[in-house]
């Protein structure tokens, strides 16, 4: 933990998402940022319903003392790739299988599919949690309690598969 209270209350990540049906994949996000005791906020951003929204959120994310946008949206999937073009942050996709997707290879291909100069790191269709371990490790590379908290994390991993491996041997 940090001594500065002040620090502490400064949400490091924000995660945002096209609608409310996008929360229940975009919660496992969520929860491994509390995980990591990273502080972060959600919001309702639609590039398409309130692209003004859209456009304060992302250009001034990073004066609010953001360090990572997560971003989740099905279908088109344009609001990552849309805040990703106006923000100096690093944005993380997270393609959603929705109702009027193909699948989520839509949302995939909208988010992965990037010109130079305007990347988003994606991870895989629904994987939010995902999106929330590479936050923490962005995090990471600068604050010492989060790096070990992440060491701490992929050792727990590590253990797993070795006591699932022990398990079936026996």
């Amino acid at each position: 933990m940090t001594n500065n209270l002040k620090e502490m209350s400064v949400k490091k990540v924000g995660i945002i998402m096209g609608s409310a049906s996008d929360l229940p994949v975009m919660q496992a996000a969520a929860d491994i940022l509390k995980q990591f005791d990273i502080a972060f906020e959600m919001d309702i951003v639609s590039a398409h319903r309130t692209p003004e929204k859209m456009f304060e959120y992302a250009k001034h994310a990073h004066s609010k003392g953001l360090q990572v946008i997560i971003a989740g949206a099905g279908g088109a999937a344009h609001l990552p790739g849309m805040v990703a073009s106006l923000t100096p942050l690093p944005v993380i996709g997270v393609p959603i299988k929705s109702s009027n997707s193909i699948d989520g290879w839509d949302s995939l291909l909208s988010i992965v599919q990037m010109p130079n100069g305007v990347p988003v790191a994606t991870v895989a269709v629904n994987a939010a949690q995902n999106a929330g371990i590479l936050a923490a490790q962005i995090i990471g590379s600068a604050n010492h309690e989060v790096l070990q908290k992440m060491i701490e994390f992929k050792t727990g991993l590590k253990d797993k598969v070795i006591a699932a491996s022990n398990e079936m041997k026996k």
